[in-house]
């Protein structure tokens, strides 16, 4: 049997409270996303949580202790889970997984150090969004069950009189073909790394695609800050956004106003903040992951 990694012990009378109150804390977000899936319900704003990420709830309601760590007690759970490996009354990460996924680690880790290393660029306002359904057909809209707050003309002319500076390739590529032209960047997928900055709502939000697409390696508990922060500011996002979700329990950061802006910046720097923070015990991980063992 492979050897633990063992930096530390958890006997199963510590980790199995912390499990329980991981699967109770994110109920919060799973619990309401399987009961709309189960009526065919869409929700405008959460559900881009669920699917531009691909973490399904059941995978965020999974606990794991993260790198580094043995569980002992009765660990016959985790023994078909994947990445784990298990031995009679102990449980840990296969330690031959970091070699399997090294060269992603790597990338990541570079991209999250990367994106932190750059000053904030604050002021966007949020108009990716409004850049996504410039001048298109009604058909076209993304959120076609939502309603254009200002109508097609008003989103227009607010694409019009402001400069679009968009960093974010995932958002980019959504643009509309009359909207690329205006955005003043042309990110690709390829200069990802050069180009994201941590002012950028999308950036942010993506600081929980890597901590789950470091998952086994990744604490379940991190995981599920990620998930806090980027569900908080998705709801910024669709504020935000040229689309009226009043009738959702969302009213609008007005971003064509001078209030609705400041109001914007403030909360864009709070998160970047707190998205920088949760960078840093990302990049922590993937330390651990690609340290040499002794």
């Amino acid at each position: 049997m492979r050897a633990s990694p063992t930096e530390t012990e958890l006997p199963e009378a510590v980790w199995r409270p912390l499990a329980a109150r991981h699967r109770e804390r994110v109920a919060a977000w799973t619990e309401p996303r399987l009961r709309r899936r189960s009526r065919g319900e869409r929700h405008p704003v959460e559900d881009f949580l669920w699917e531009y990420y691909s973490y399904s709830p059941k995978a965020l309601s999974s606990w794991h202790p993260g790198w580094g760590v043995t569980l002992t007690g009765d660990v016959a759970e985790f023994a078909g889970v994947r990445g784990f490996v298990v031995d009679g009354d102990r449980a840990w990460v296969d330690p031959e997984l970091p070699g399997r996924r090294a060269d992603q680690v790597r990338w990541i880790r570079e991209l999250l150090a990367a994106t932190d290393s750059r000053p904030a660029r604050l002021g966007c306002f949020g108009l990716h969004e409004w850049a996504m359904v410039y001048r298109s057909r009604p058909d076209q809209v993304r959120h076609t069950q939502l309603p254009l707050r200002l109508g097609s003309a008003g989103t227009d002319a607010v694409v019009e009189n402001h400069r679009i500076a968009c960093s974010h390739y995932d958002a980019y590529r959504f643009f509309t073909p009359d909207a690329v032209e205006r955005n003043t960047l042309r990110p690709t997928l390829a200069d990802r790394t050069r180009n994201e900055q941590p002012g950028c709502l999308h950036a942010q939000m993506d600081v929980y695609k890597w901590a789950h697409k470091l998952a086994p390696f990744t604490p379940a508990e991190l995981v599920a800050d990620c998930f806090a922060l980027a569900a908080e500011i998705r709801e910024l996002d669709m504020r935000a956004s040229p689309y009226d979700l009043t009738a959702w329990g969302c009213s609008p950061v007005a971003i064509e106003t001078a209030s609705g802006k400041a109001e914007y910046i403030a909360a864009q720097r709070g998160f970047g903040e707190r998205a920088s923070g949760l960078r840093q015990r990302l990049i922590q991980v993937c330390d651990g992951v690609l340290a040499e063992p002794e």
